[in-house]
């Protein structure tokens, strides 16, 4: 397979569906697209019903290039990263995976579009976010729920307003800032450093007031990151967890026992923000960002020094703290209910807490006026049985003692 076939393929796949996040490709499947969390098939000509081990081994080792660190990674590990660009169309962030002894790919287009805090209709309190000086921001999430795109956009923000050195590593580079006010340099694993510990050593050498590490996986990453925050760098940064409380307990859970003291203080000094996102299905179409956001304050770091207790968990701090702009999962879930943006069986399957989501559905029932169907029933049936009650019938009186 010819690159020229491999690109019209993917074109293909790109232009199947008005809004792609992934392309996937794996062994006696289609080739699918993945639009609004659902994966369709792409009509080919000629048609492709399912994709051969041979066929996608092609797709894989020219998505490879001949690249010797990548194929080392595949044949050593199983999967390797990459990226690959798409003319002028689309790029993509590249993972070619081994599952069954055959080889799969899967695609994510990203976005060259850098988007603003506004584009993204984030709350006010982002724009705080990009007024720390110090200490450490990170942004949290499943695969996929836009944690890269939210830090672009802080970062944009920075680069509208300060005249700053910043320094990103990154597994690939997605947005590529222009440089303003700011000073860009944007460095891409594989190609400009071997690993996020090695790149952020580095980079404590490289005189940034403002470090992105494109993602924190290792305990080496973090501690390098735990000093760099600490000796008056921005550090900002990704988790794959799903709230604040498990943040604070994977960064924990990355260290022996015996050094986890050591560690909440640290964090407790270093932690600025923790933002944690989850996309849901938008009414009409689309998705809808739902966002938690915690901050620093005393409580907060008494509750990573000691450890969470009752009425000091990070739930009930956030909830104590809305006046501030946080807020929890819960939270934003009522407030996309509130305004139409998600129906009440989304708000409660993302969630975190199902009964004061209920709770909270009820009283903006209440507020609109509806009425649940079970209880306008019931009104009609006790009307019904009073209008052809008998004239002479019995009227029975329960006295309570």
């Amino acid at each position: 397979m010819r690159r020229n076939e491999l690109d019209y393929i993917l074109s293909a796949m790109l232009d199947s569906q008005s809004e792609v996040s992934d392309l996937n490709i794996t062994v006696d499947k289609p080739l699918q697209v993945e639009s609004y969390g659902q994966l369709i098939p792409v009509a080919m000509s000629p048609t492709i019903d399912r994709l051969t081990p041979f066929q996608t081994e092609m797709m894989a080792l020219n998505l490879i290039g001949g690249n010797r660190r990548l194929l080392e990674d595949l044949l050593r590990t199983g999967s390797c990263d990459s990226s690959y660009a798409l003319q002028d169309k689309a790029k993509f962030r590249v993972n070619v995976f081994s599952q069954r002894g055959n080889a799969s790919v899967v695609l994510r287009k990203l976005n060259t579009k850098i988007p603003t805090l506004q584009d993204l209709r984030m709350p006010e309190v982002f724009h705080q976010m990009t007024k720390e000086k110090t200490g450490l921001i990170l942004v949290t999430g499943a695969t996929g729920s836009g944690k890269t795109t939210t830090l672009a956009a802080l970062l944009n923000e920075i680069n509208e307003s300060k005249s700053i050195h910043v320094i990103t590593l990154e597994d690939p580079v997605e947005f590529v800032h222009p440089q303003k006010m700011a000073t860009f340099n944007q460095r891409e694993m594989g190609t400009d450093f071997n690993n996020f510990a090695s790149g952020l050593r580095a980079a404590l050498r490289q005189a940034p007031k403002i470090i992105l590490v494109g993602e924190m996986r290792d305990r080496e990453t973090v501690e390098i990151g735990l000093s760099a925050a600490e000796t008056g760098h921005l550090v900002m940064s990704t988790l794959h967890t799903i709230d604040a409380g498990q943040t604070i307990n994977r960064i924990l859970g990355m260290f022996e026992e015996e050094e986890q003291e050591q560690v909440r203080l640290r964090l407790a000094d270093t932690l600025r923000w923790v933002v944690s996102q989850r996309l849901a299905p938008r009414v009409g179409g689309g998705r809808q960002a739902l966002i938690e956001i915690m901050g620093s304050n005393m409580r907060v770091k008494d509750s990573i020094t000691m450890g969470e207790s009752e009425g000091k968990s990070f739930y009930e701090i956030i909830e104590a703290n809305a006046a501030f702009g946080w807020r929890h999962f819960d939270q934003a879930c009522l407030e996309a209910y509130d305004t139409g943006a998600i129906t009440e069986e989304t708000a409660l399957l993302y969630c975190s807490k199902r009964g004061p989501v209920s709770r909270g559905i009820d009283l903006i029932k209440k507020k609109r006026g509806d009425v649940p169907t079970d209880f306008q029933t019931l009104s009609m049936q006790r009307v019904e049985e009073v209008n052809h009650r008998p004239r002479n019938a019995p009227t029975v009186t329960l006295k309570l003692k």
